[in-house]
């Protein structure tokens, strides 16, 4: 048995078809609980992180629709932490099930995380992160004079609201998810890169208008507990460069130097892989030992018998 502590990254794939409904999202994360307890059967401890993007995009839509003077729609911050708290009742029941199914006993926990971020990060300045619906330019330069709020043109495909996406700096319950961890116990932090909250002076926080990125918080919340392995779902078994081009070549093992390589030659795309990818390389870079892999759900059981997958390693 392992016993090797691991938080792992799920990607959207692994909560969210084509189904958005909660039947449909709850289906998915059954089929993803059973492949996580193979690391619990192998002796792994996990941390387990999640997104939340499209979930709360359409908690955002519906808070719209139903604003009013009687019935106001709720902050981005506080949606956030209402996703948090439905993707980890789903997924802390789907792994409670599939862990019985296996006849393992284990608690499995989800903490509302709020994670910190600083305050004079530059990208309160330059917001660039589009959330909820698209407008016409008149539509959102109306919203823009009602709620203040930023639009920017998204693709040709119209106008979107945009906020910060800081970078994660700490997270406040830190202590409590390493207590849980450390006496055996499945945590589910950090959902959607965790809720938003700056300190003022006094040192109390406040939930802010912002998205932080999911990877890089599952990379600060696996650095901050001292994870042996740091890994990265998403949809492909293996990071590749020259993604679907006649020469595409798959990464086994690369180190990050080579990575950081790859990087310079824009082989990854933004938004998608290379968040991933720089999220990794901070793990690594900042373990003694730090060792993260980018894989798919469904070659975790290879993962654990021959270490399939694209492992990054300090080189």
């Amino acid at each position: 048995m392992s016993n090797r502590k691991i938080v792992v990254a799920l990607g959207g794939n692994a909560i969210l078809s084509s189904d958005p409904s909660a039947g449909a999202q709850q289906k998915a994360l059954e089929d993803t609980a059973r492949h996580l307890v193979k690391l619990v059967k192998n002796g792994d401890n996990l941390i387990i992180t999640h997104g939340n993007g499209p979930q709360v995009g359409n908690l955002l839509l519906q808070q719209i629709a139903a604003d009013s003077k009687k019935n106001p729609a709720l902050p981005l911050d506080t949606l956030v932490a209402m996703t948090e708290g439905s993707i980890g009742f789903w997924l802390q029941s789907a792994m409670q099930n599939a862990l019985r199914e296996k006849g393992i006993e284990k608690g499995v926990v989800s903490v509302v995380t709020q994670v910190i971020v600083d305050k004079d990060d530059p990208a309160f300045e330059n917001l660039s992160k589009p959330i909820g619906p698209f407008y016409t330019e008149e539509e959102a330069r109306a919203e823009s004079e009602k709620t203040h709020a930023t639009f920017k043109e998204d693709a040709g495909r119209g106008w979107r609201k945009v906020v910060a996406s800081p970078k994660p700096v700490d997270i406040q319950e830190i202590d409590a998810i390493r207590t849980l961890s450390d006496n055996n116990q499945i945590v589910i932090a950090a959902g959607g890169g965790g809720i938003p909250v700056v300190k003022d002076d006094q040192g109390n926080l406040h939930g802010v208008e912002a998205v932080i990125d999911k990877d890089f918080a599952s990379q600060r919340l696996a650095e901050l507990v001292d994870a042996d392995l740091f890994i990265v779902l998403t949809g492909v078994d293996y990071v590749y460069v020259n993604f679907n081009k006649p020469d595409q070549e798959k990464l086994d093992r690369v180190t990050v130097p080579q990575l950081e390589e790859y990087i310079a030659q824009d082989q990854f795309a933004p938004g998608s892989m290379l968040p991933k990818v720089q999220a990794a390389i901070a793990f690594v870079n900042g373990r003694p030992e730090g060792k993260a892999v980018i894989t798919s759900l469904e070659n975790l059981g290879a993962l654990i018998e021959s270490d399939s997958g694209t492992t990054i390693e300090k080189g």
